[in-house]
C-alpha cells in the first residue's frame, strides 16, 4: 500500500545539497542539534513546494501561508519574503535543478537552552532547512487510485490545533493514517467534530455525483494551496461545487472522488471504506480538473 506522497527513487538524490541556516551541506551534514523546538516539541511550521519547468508553483500563495503561520506561533525568521525566495532559488541553483522536483521549507523557533516546550528558553535563532529533491508522483497512482478508511481521529476546531496552521505537529495526523494502514488502505478520511467529511490525514478531499463536485466546507481542514486552485478552477469553468457539511454516506454514494496536494496534484480515489467508487479511473470530472490543473501549472510557470 503507498498514499498520495508515493515516490520512485531517484539516484540523483544521493548527492544533493541541503539548505541549513544560510550553508548548503551534504545530505549527511544535515543536522539540527536534540535541543531544537521542532524536535524538542514540533515547534515550527513548514511548506511543501513543487518546481515546475523552472518556476516555483504558486509562490505566493505558499509565503502568505508560510508568513502568517509565522506570525501566529510569534516567530520572526529574520527572513523578507524576497530574501527567502532568494535562498529557495540558490539550494535549486546548487542543485542544478529545473524540473520534477519537491522542495520541503521547514522553520522552527530554533536551539533552545532547555529540552521543554516553554517558547521563553529558546536561544534567539531560528533554525531553516530546505530539502529539494527529485520526486514525483507514481504514475501508476491514477489508473489504480487511493483506498481511504474513515478514522476515529477528528478534525480539530482552531481554538483546539488548528488544521489551517501547517504546523510540524502532525501526531494526531499520523496516529490517523496508522489507523487506515492498520485496516488495509491508503490514507485515512477524516471527520470534523460534528462527524461532517473534512479531510484526509495528508491532503484535502474531493467527491462528485452526477457531475457535482462537493468538498468541506474549509473550517476543519489544511488551507490547503491546491484545494484553493481546484475551487477555482471550477468556479471559473463551469465546473459546479459545492462546499459544505456533509455525512460520510454523502462520501460513499459518490461515482468519484480524488485528493489535492501540492506534490501529487489530484489523485484518484478507487474506494473509501470498502465502497468501490463507480467511475473508471481516473473518473471523468477528475479527468476534466487534471488537465485544468496541469494547465494552471504551466501558466505558473509562465509558459
Amino acid at each position: 500500500m503507498a498514499g498520495s506522497q508515493d515516490f520512485a527513487v531517484d539516484p540523483r538524490n544521493a548527492d544533493l545539497r541541503i539548505y541549513l541556516n544560510g550553508a548548503l551541506v551534504p545530505r549527511a551534514a544535515a543536522m539540527v542539534s536534540i535541543f531544537d523546538s521542532g524536535f524538542v516539541a514540533g515547534d515550527g511550521v513548514w511548506e511543501g513546494l513543487r518546481l515546475h519547468k523552472g518556476r516555483l508553483l504558486f509562490l505566493d500563495a505558499h509565503l502568505d501561508r508560510l508568513y502568517a503561520g509565522l506570525e501566529k506561533i510569534a516567530l520572526d525568521v529574520g527572513l523578507t519574503r524576497e530574501a527567502l525566495t532568494r535562498e529557495l532559488e540558490r539550494t535549486l541553483a546548487a542543485n542544478g535543478m529545473q524540473d520534477g522536483a519537491h522542495l520541503r521549507l521547514m522553520i522552527t523557533r530554533g536551539e533552545k537552552a532547555s529540552a521543554n516546550q516553554d517558547p521563553r528558553t529558546w536561544l534567539g535563532k531560528p533554525t531553516i532547512v530546505i530539502t529539494a529533491e527529485y520526486k514525483t508522483p507514481s504514475p501508476a497512482i491514477v489508473t489504480k487510485g487511493l483506498s481511504l478508511f474513515t478514522s476515529s481521529i477528528r478534525c480539530t476546531p482552531a481554538e483546539m490545533f488548528d488544521m489551517r496552521l501547517n504546523s510540524h505537529s502532525r501526531l494526531s495526523l499520523i496516529t490517523a493514517l496508522l489507523e487506515a494502514i492498520e485496516a488495509g488502505a491508503d490514507e485515512a478520511v477524516m471527520l470534523d467534530p460534528g462527524g461532517h467529511v473534512s479531510s484526509c490525514n495528508a491532503t484535502n478531499l474531493f467527491w462528485a455525483k452526477d457531475g457535482r463536485v462537493r468538498t468541506s466546507s474549509g473550517q476543519f481542514c489544511f488551507n490547503g494551496v491546491t484545494r484553493g486552485n481546484v475551487i477555482a478552477l471550477c468556479q471559473a469553468n463551469g465546473v459546479p461545487i459545492e462546499l459544505g457539511h456533509f455525512p460520510l454516506d454523502d462520501l460513499h454514494g459518490a461515482d468519484e472522488a480524488f485528493v489535492t496536494g501540492t506534490f501529487g496534484g489530484l489523485t484518484p480515489v478507487r474506494e473509501v471504506d470498502g465502497h468501490v467508487l463507480p467511475a473508471a479511473l481516473p473518473g471523468p470530472v477528475t479527468t476534466r480538473l487534471r488537465g485544468l490543473y496541469e494547465a494552471l501549472k504551466d501558466a505558473d510557470a509562465g509558459l
